[in-house]
C-alpha cells in the first residue's frame, strides 16, 4: 500500500483555486470548520489528558499513494507509510494498522455521528521515531459539507464523541491532544501521544499529519467545497 496520492488532473485551475481557498481553511476564520477550543478528553492515561484543538499549519500537497477518486468508497488502503515534505519540513510515520468500516457505528461513541448521517468511516494507526510517538486517525465520509461541519462543532463540545483504537496509543505519554477539523464532506479527527524521548517534535508532527490527510481530500475529490 502506498500514501495518499492525488488523482491524475482533471481541472488544474480548479484545483489551485481550491489551495486558495483551503489556506483559509486551516488559518482562523476560514470558511470550513476547525476545532479552536482545548478539551480535557477521556484519560484512561497516565499523564497529560487527550484535548481536542485546532489545525494551524499551512496545507500540504499530499504525498504520492493509491489513487481514489470522489466516486470512490474511502478506504484505509488509500493511506500507507505516512512520508511528508514541504520546503525544509520532512516528517515520516510507518502505518501500524488499517480498519475500514462500511458504516460509522464502529467509532459511533454518543450517537453524534448518527445524528448527521455519517457514512463510512476509515480508522488509522501510525508509529513515529521508533515508537515514541503514535497516532490514530479517524476518517469520517457524510452525505453532505453541512453535516460533515454540524458534526466537527459537535466534536468541538467533546472529545468523547468518537470510538478510537486506545490500544493503538502509548500507555504513559507527556504529549497528548486531539485535532479535528472538517473539510468538504469529511471530518478527520486525529489523536497523538508522545512520550519525553519525541515530545520536542510532536505539536508540530500533530499540525501536519492532521493537515496533510485533510488536504488530501482537495486533490480526491477536486470540486470539494468549504
Amino acid at each position: 500500500m502506498g500514501n495518499p496520492r492525488q488523482p491524475a488532473p482533471r481541472d488544474y485551475p480548479g484545483v489551485v483555486a481550491t489551495l486558495v481557498a483551503i489556506l483559509a481553511v486551516l488559518l482562523p476564520g476560514g470558511l470550513a470548520f476547525s476545532v479552536h477550543r482545548y478539551l480535557n478528553g477521556p484519560a484512561p492515561i497516565t499523564g497529560v489528558a487527550l484535548s481536542a484543538t485546532a489545525t494551524t499549519s499551512e496545507p500540504a500537497r499530499p504525498s504520492p499513494g493509491k489513487k481514489a477518486s470522489r466516486d470512490t468508497p474511502i478506504s484505509d488502503d488509500e493511506f500507507g507509510d505516512w512520508n511528508f515534505r514541504m520546503g525544509g519540513v520532512a516528517f515520516k510515520a510507518r502505518r501500524v494498522s488499517g480498519w475500514t468500516y462500511d458504516s460509522c457505528a464502529p467509532v459511533d461513541r454518543q450517537g453524534v455521528l448518527a445524528e448527521n448521517g455519517c457514512e463510512r468511516a476509515v480508522q488509522l494507526a501510525y508509529s513515529a521515531y521508533s515508537g515514541h510517538l503514535t497516532a490514530v486517525q479517524v476518517i469520517l465520509a457524510f452525505p453532505s459539507d453541512k453535516a460533515a461541519k454540524a458534526t466537527a462543532t459537535r466534536l468541538a463540545s467533546s472529545s468523547r464523541g468518537v470510538k478510537w483504537r486506545r490500544d493503538k496509543v502509548l500507555d504513559a505519554y507527556v504529549y497528548g491532544r486531539i485535532r479535528s477539523g472538517a473539510i468538504g464532506r469529511y471530518v478527520v479527527y486525529t489523536a497523538v501521544t508522545a512520550d519525553k524521548t519525541a515530545q520536542a517534535k510532536a505539536a508540530r508532527f500533530h499540525r501536519h499529519l492532521q493537515a496533510d490527510h485533510l488536504n488530501y481530500f482537495v486533490f480526491r475529490d477536486a470540486n470539494v467545497t468549504g
